[in-house]
């Protein structure tokens, strides 16, 4: 395995944890920005508040996005192992 190789590899690792980080990440960004704004609106400053509703959208993205996110893994893990036998050689 070259450098070049390695190198290609570690591009595609993080390239595929940003991809599937990503919709997670967007939707507590989403929730727990409206928590905060109703928060800034009623003035209710409780640091707590915003936990339970991120928690609960981020369990709701991951089980509807779960058969997405076992194809891209499945996937990516082929294409390693592809990979991985193409450089041995």
């Amino acid at each position: 395995m070259e450098f070049e190789d390695a190198v290609a590899l570690g591009h595609q690792f993080f390239w595929m944890a940003l991809i599937l980080s990503a919709p997670v990440v967007i939707v507590s960004l989403v929730v727990g920005l409206m928590i905060s704004i109703g928060q800034t609106v009623t003035s209710i400053q409780e640091q707590t508040l915003s936990f339970a509703p991120r928690i609960v959208a981020v369990a709701f993205v991951l089980m509807a996005l779960a058969n997405w996110y076992l194809t891209m893994l499945q996937t990516y893990t082929v294409n390693l192992m592809t990979q991985m036998v193409e450089f041995v050689r």
